[in-house]
């Protein structure tokens, strides 16, 4: 069996994903980086797209990501991400939730007016 690590993947609003995995591909501004068990320390700024988790059990587990970081610490792998939502499907439909919320961005916020005060 697999040695495996713990994950967290949350978000400003949830805890999107957490438990223990036995690989993990995410995408980084420097390019992809792929985790397994005792991994070097390692701090990294998440780009926009497609994480992949194999989960213990030996399910696949894809969450499009826009923005946030990466740590990989004590056999611990948080990602902090500015948004993610769990994708159906594989890596493409995780890419293209990304994408979905990358595009949402300032879509929550109230548009500035530019004027003074009062």
């Amino acid at each position: 069996m697999a040695k495996t690590f713990h994950v967290d993947v949350v978000s400003p609003e949830e805890t999107v994903w957490s438990g223990e995995a036995t690989f993990l591909i995410a995408r980084t501004t420097e390019g992809e980086i792929g985790i397994l068990a005792d991994h070097e320390p390692v701090m990294a700024a998440l780009q926009t797209g497609a994480v992949v988790i194999d989960s213990e059990e030996g399910g696949r587990t894809t969450i499009g990501v826009h923005g946030g970081f990466l740590q990989v610490l004590d056999n611990r792998v948080t990602l902090l991400t500015d948004r993610a939502t769990l994708a159906e499907g594989g890596r493409e439909e995780a890419a293209r939730a990304a994408q979905e919320l990358a595009s949402q961005v300032g879509e929550d916020e109230e548009p500035e007016t530019g004027g003074e005060p009062g």
